[in-house]
């Protein structure tokens, strides 16, 4: 009889990439700072192959960038770079909004709404935090109720590399509550089950935290296209 293999455990290259990305989120290690392996190494608690397996994918993800004979340096993309990112994540997740704005069932849309009532009470609380993870949970179920494994699977590619910029908008001024503002539209087009307007709005979603980020890197005199 056929028995199920079990599930390998998480590469630790993967957890420690993991590690490195949120180190980079918080701001402990900034744009342009060298990674040295033996202090990672050292305060991570690990030998210097997951950590370059985990700088690679990083590498592959734009976040780290492996110079030949001199190490690997937080990556520093151009605003260009970073616009571009976000102008393909806005078609895509828009895909996705209109998607399930057209075939999603109800129990469906109660799940939706349950994390829309979870944004309004970390909005209320103002705890970007858990604001930010919750919001994370609510882009990835929408992509998911979209049953397209093709659009999951190109999305989730992107997902890593557009986290960290929607991390550091969402502090911009003004920018928690148009984010608030944002996804309760959003909510309304989904209840209304109107495809075209659920696509609109996650699209201007989208591009509104790229403009948040470009007065982020105007006011850091990072703007370079």
């Amino acid at each position: 009889m056929w028995r199920p293999s079990k599930i390998p455990a998480r590469p630790l290259s993967q957890e420690v990439a993991q590690r490195i990305r949120d180190m980079i989120r918080k701001g402990l290690v900034r744009k342009g700072d060298r990674i040295i392996e033996k202090q990672f190494c050292q305060s991570l608690g690990i030998s210097r192959t997951p950590l370059r397996e985990a700088l690679r994918i990083l590498s592959s993800e734009g976040l780290i960038d492996l110079v030949p004979n001199k190490g690997a340096y937080v990556a520093q993309p151009s605003m260009r770079e970073i616009r571009e990112l976000f102008e393909v994540m806005s078609i895509l997740e828009g895909t996705c909004a209109r998607v399930v704005a057209e075939k999603m069932t109800q129990s469906e849309l109660e799940k939706i709404e349950k994390l829309h009532e979870r944004l309004e009470k970390h909005y209320e609380e103002r705890n970007h935090e858990k604001y930010l993870k919750v919001n994370q949970r609510y882009h990835v179920l929408l992509q998911e109720m979209t049953g397209n494994q093709v659009l999951n699977d190109v999305v989730n590619g992107l997902r890593d590399k557009i986290l960290l910029y929607r991390y550091r908008q969402l502090y911009q001024r003004d920018r928690f509550r148009a984010s608030m503002n944002e996804h309760r539209a959003l909510m309304q087009a989904l209840r209304a089950r109107d495809p075209s307007a659920a696509e609109r709005v996650m699209k201007r979603h989208l591009m509104n935290q790229c403009e948040a980020l470009r007065a982020l890197y105007d006011g850091e005199g990072d703007s370079k296209d």
